[in-house]
């Protein structure tokens, strides 16, 4: 089998993340957030998310940890010069926070090699604020 060429930095991350204050109980400290990924791919071969690494520290640099296979439930393939966008979630018990992690992707060309036998990539999620509409000002 012939290695295909590929830079990963042609899979690109854009976060968007909105304050949800009717799943949000601040008298309790639970301040619940959404954020929405959409994961470009630039190149001209199909990429697989196989797995997400996330980092997620509120303003008490209290850090939670999630690994896990794939992102709700699916491995999406995203295609060419397509996009895969989701949207999740996150509680903190402060009004702010912060995200980063990372996705362990693989190249799926040719479609019929199971992923698990391809060799992973990673792509980094930079870090992104959770906060709520006050917090910052």
């Amino acid at each position: 089998m012939s290695q295909i060429e590929f830079d990963p930095s042609l899979v690109h991350i854009d976060v968007v993340t909105v304050y949800l204050p009717d799943h949000s109980r601040p008298e309790e400290e639970e301040y619940t957030f959404a954020y929405t990924i959409t994961i470009h791919n630039g190149a001209n071969v199909p990429v697989q998310l196989l797995s997400r690494h996330w980092i997620i520290t509120d303003a008490d640099n209290d850090v939670q940890e999630v690994r896990g296979d794939g992102v709700v439930g699916e491995q999406p393939v995203i295609a060419p010069q397509s996009s895969f966008s989701y949207t999740s979630g996150a509680t903190l018990s402060t009004p702010v926070g912060c995200m980063e992690g990372a996705y362990s992707m693989v190249v799926r060309d040719p479609m019929d090699i199971d992923p698990n036998d391809l060799p992973t990539f990673q792509v980094p999620i930079p870090a992104f604020s959770l906060h709520t509409p006050t917090a910052l000002n």
